[in-house]
Parts: structure tokens; C-alpha cells; sequence
């Protein structure tokens, strides 16, 4: 079933009818080439989807749905959590935010860092953050989640660590960090309805320095095992470990 997501002004509960807009139009008309009649998932960002059935196209920029149903699906991990991820180089930012929305990851916070290769800024940030969301919606939408996780701008990491202080639980995985009792630890203290922050190094890792900074603003640091992984392996493997953890 092919699933969508429109915002909350498009949903008319009381006609129980949605407006589909935009460039979901063209793709539900030319590529998919559905048909009046046909099943479709809805979703409003916010966590609530509807059922619903193709009722008629309005020209070619607007799709009518008509609501069979509400669900709720209960896609959403009963935690947010947020990843502040060290940019990589080439195209592994695009694959960890797809993996990382796939695992239910709330938001991705893309970090510079002193040992960071990537520099983006002015019109090539936009560009690069615009194609990232899409790439997380397309992932929201491949993997049924309820909302579409946010990738923000750039941001440095004294910048991350400001937005992740009011944070239940933060962590930092550090590969010369090797208490693997404390982590365990950490890890079992996660609870729900609690926002978590987790800081990943781009290739090379945190400088020192950085790593010293994050645990004096009260991040905790982890150990992710004897091996040295990749910057797109820890985060999607620290966040499989929260995500196992926190699943009914």
C-alpha cells in the first residue's frame, strides 16, 4: 500500500477528506498511475494516519482521498531520539539518514567538528539539507513511521551540545572509552517519554578536546565494543541497541 503524508490543514475529519498536494501528485498520477478507487495510507507528521481511498483528481495539481479509517499504528518509538551526526564524506550522510529514519530516529542534527572534511555552507547547505529531507521522508514513508524526522542545519558541536542540555540521557560513543559495565549501565536506565541524544564523530572521531567538552556538559561517555567502527556503523548500531530496548 503506498503511503503519504500531508500536513494537518489538509485533513478535513468531519468530511472525512484529504487534499493531496504538491509533488505526491504528479507521483500518484504519472508513476504510480493509481486509479479512483484504490487504498492508500495518509499520515499528517504528527502521528496520525488514515486509511483511505483514491476518490477523484482535481486537475493536475490536487488528489482527493476520501477516510475509510483512523489508525493508529504505533510505528513511533515511545522515546526521541536525536542523533547529532559528525558529517561525513561523500554520499554516507545519505545512507545514515535513511537507516537512522528507518530505525526510528526522531531528528538528525548534521555536526562539524575539528576533525570534519565536509564544509558546507551558504546555497550548497540548503541544497544538501533539502535533499536530505527528502530522503528522510522517502525513508518515513518506505518504513511506515507516523511523522517524517527532521534533518536540521548544520550545526558546530558546541551548538549540538547547547540543544541537547535539557535532554533526559545523552551519550557519546568513544573508542578510547572501554567500560563496557558503565555502558550497559547507561544503556538500562533508558526509559520512555525521554528525549536521547547521541553524538557520533565523522571518519577519524572526536578530537580529545571535543570529547573532554561533551562530558563536562553532562554527556555521558560509552564504549560500543573492542572494534573500531565506521562513522555510519555506531550510530545506526547504538540506535538498533535503544531501539530494541524501548519496542513493546
Amino acid at each position: 500500500m503506498h503511503h503519504f503524508f500531508v500536513t494537518e490543514n489538509n485533513i478535513d475529519t468531519e468530511l472525512e477528506k484529504v487534499t493531496i498536494e504538491g509533488s505526491d501528485v504528479n507521483h500518484i498520477k504519472n508513476v504510480l498511475r493509481m486509479k479512483v478507487g484504490e487504498e492508500m495510507l495518509i499520515s499528517d507528521g504528527t502521528g496520525n494516519d488514515y486509511m483511505c481511498v483514491l476518490k477523484e483528481f482535481e486537475g493536475n495539481d490536487r488528489v482527493i482521498a476520501k477516510i475509510t479509517e483512523k489508525q493508529f499504528s504505533g510505528t513511533e518509538l515511545p522515546s526521541k531520539i536525536y542523533l547529532f551526526q559528525g558529517l561525513p564524506k561523500s554520499d554516507k550522510m545519505e545512507f545514515i539518514i535513511q537507516k537512522a529514519v528507518e530505525l526510528g530516529v526522531y531528528q538528525i542534527i548534521p555536526v562539524s567538528t575539528k576533525r570534519t572534511i565536509v564544509k558546507l555552507d551558504g546555497k550548497k547547505e540548503k541544497s544538501k539539507i533539502e535533499r536530505y529531507n527528502k530522503i528522510a521522508e522517502s525513508a518515513a514513508k518506505q518504513s511506515r513511521r507516523s511523522v517524517i524526522p527532521e534533518v536540521t542545519k548544520v550545526m558546530t558541536l558546541k551548538q549540538a551540545v547547547e540543544y541537547a542540555k535539557e535532554f533526559e540521557v545523552n551519550m557519546i560513543p568513544y573508542e578510547n572509552y572501554k567500560d563496557m559495565t558503565e555502558t550497559k549501565q547507561i544503556l538500562k536506565q533508558i526509559d520512555k517519554n525521554q528525549r536521547i541524544g547521541i553524538f557520533i564523530g565523522p571518519e577519524g572521531g572526536f578530537d580529545e578536546s571535543e570529547v573532554d567538552m561533551c562530558v563536562e556538559a553532562g554527556i555521558s561517555r560509552i564504549s560500543l565494543g573492542k572494534r573500531i567502527l565506521r562513522t555510519e556503523t555506531a550510530g545506526l548500531m547504538i540506535v538498533s541497541v535503544i531501539m530494541f530496548a524501548l519496542e513493546d
